[in-house]
């Protein structure tokens, strides 16, 4: 399964400047998910990160992982667009390089385990076929209060 821009929009509550997933190139339900982010100099976290050598937050490149396997786990359970998601921790991070304007990054997420609501993801990010960056993430999902 693919996603593009507007069908993402469709399932996440994100929005710009904070949705940072542009395209979903795979998606195999309860399993795994390969999306991606296009890194341009317009992002408004370069202005300040850092000026004259702009490099793309690593809190930030974390975040794209969870919106992406936030991806999975809604359109794997089936959950309405209108359910929050929360990070309930991140283990195990590590960056491995920077990230840069004119980068794509490849977010691969697999989804390791679910209790409930709490989902247990896997995330790596690369740039081209080079890791960038890798965690463990948990999330929950919860019915709009």
């Amino acid at each position: 399964m693919k996603m593009d821009i507007l069908e993402i929009m469709n399932v996440l509550r994100h929005r710009s400047p904070f949705l940072l997933v542009d395209r979903v190139l795979e998606l195999e339900e309860g399993k795994r998910l390969v999306a991606i982010k296009n890194v341009t100099i317009n992002e408004p976290f370069f202005q300040g990160h850092f000026p004259g050598n702009p490099i793309m937050p690593g809190v930030l490149i974390v975040e794209g992982m969870a919106q992406a396997g936030a991806i999975l786990a809604i359109v794997s359970d089936k959950i309405p667009p209108t359910a929050n998601t929360y990070f309930g921790g991140i283990d195990k991070v590590r960056f491995r390089r920077p990230v840069r304007p004119g980068d794509v990054l490849r977010f691969e997420m697999e989804l390791a385990g679910r209790r409930r609501s709490i989902y247990f993801m896997n995330g790596k990010a690369y740039v081209e076929n080079e890791l960038v960056a890798e965690a463990l993430l948990k999330a929950s999902i919860a019915a709009e209060t």
